[in-house]
């Protein structure tokens, strides 16, 4: 069996396609393009100190956290969390989104099919899921969803 290549889902934020992302299962954050961030004008990104090492072993400082960000994958739609880090975005791959994302919809990720599924849940109950968690972050005092 050859590589399968990467795996990529089409997501829109807002309302706005944003291209594909890519799934990674190497990487504990979603990360968005600085350029990325700015075109889609999702809110006040707040101040982080934590310095990355990138897969060429160099070391950046990303430009701050943009928390709750609703990310839409197909019909669903899913609160994330994304660093912002100042590197140039593909022009067909434009996020990154890492095991957190992933885990919160229980995906499964078949690279032959090339297909992302959800393992054993319904769509009701992972729509049920969904609503419980965004209605966890707008209750969360000077948090608000992002993007509706």
């Amino acid at each position: 069996m050859g590589d399968p290549g990467r795996f990529t889902i089409p997501v829109s934020i807002g309302g706005k396609n944003v291209g594909h992302a890519l799934c990674d299962l190497g990487v504990s954050i979603n990360l968005m393009p600085l350029s990325v961030y700015q075109k889609l004008g999702i809110g006040e990104a707040r101040l982080i100190t934590i310095t990355l090492r990138l897969v060429d072993r160099s070391i950046t400082h990303p430009k701050g956290k943009i928390e709750d960000v609703l990310v839409q994958v197909d019909k669903f739609i899913f609160p994330a969390d994304f660093i912002i880090l100042d590197y140039e975005a593909d022009k067909e791959i434009s996020i990154i989104l890492g095991r957190p994302f992933l885990s919160m919809g229980r995906a499964l990720i078949d690279m032959i099919a090339d297909d992302l599924k959800s393992d054993g849940i319904q769509k009701e109950e992972l729509l049920n899921q969904i609503e419980s968690e965004l209605t966890r972050i707008l209750k969360a005092g000077d948090k608000e969803a992002k993007m509706i």
